[in-house]
């Protein structure tokens, strides 16, 4: 393994070549986490200039889960209510959220995407999905195919742990 460090495994009963395997797929996500990260700023500018570079998934998870409560949206991104207040006034003033009363709770509000702001994360989306494909499409079908089969299966096994 020439581009990640492995430390000893903490369990002297695990082969060394099989924690390599681990210790290099940890590396592996480490890059594609920052990457990931980057790129979800840059999808955010492409929203609308003034969007901060964390905003973008809440936006997209506001799109997902519309009508999202603010208490909802902090515990899907395990953050606290007032750091979800200070985002969703930003989304507000720029015009891509809207918030009308809770009609089971007059306190509480259900936020969802204006219509300029389901247009603007569309464009964004859409932009993202083909820089993917002019990523992937040197790649067989079948390996773009497995690659989304696994992800899905990593996901799988991190929502379990949530």
């Amino acid at each position: 393994m020439s581009d990640t460090q492995t430390v000893a495994p903490v369990d002297a009963s695990v082969p060394i070549e099989e924690y390599e395997a681990y210790c290099a797929v940890e590396h592996q996500l480490g890059v594609l986490f920052r990457r990931s990260r980057a790129l979800s700023a840059e999808m955010g500018r492409q929203v609308h200039p003034e969007l901060e570079p964390g905003a973008y998934g809440l936006l997209v998870r506001i799109g997902d889960a519309a009508p999202a409560r603010p208490s909802d949206l902090a515990a899907y991104f395990g953050v606290g209510k007032a750091t979800i207040s200070r985002q969703l006034k930003v989304l507000a003033e720029l015009g891509l959220i809207g918030r009308e009363p809770d009609p089971l709770d007059g306190r509480a509000h259900l936020l969802g995407l204006t219509t300029e702001g389901r247009e603007r994360l569309d464009r964004a989306r859409s932009a993202r999905q083909k820089r993917f494909y002019a990523l992937l499409g040197t790649w067989p079908e079948k390996d773009v195919r497995q690659l989304g089969q696994m992800l899905a299966r990593f996901n799988a096994l991190a929502d379990k742990l949530d």
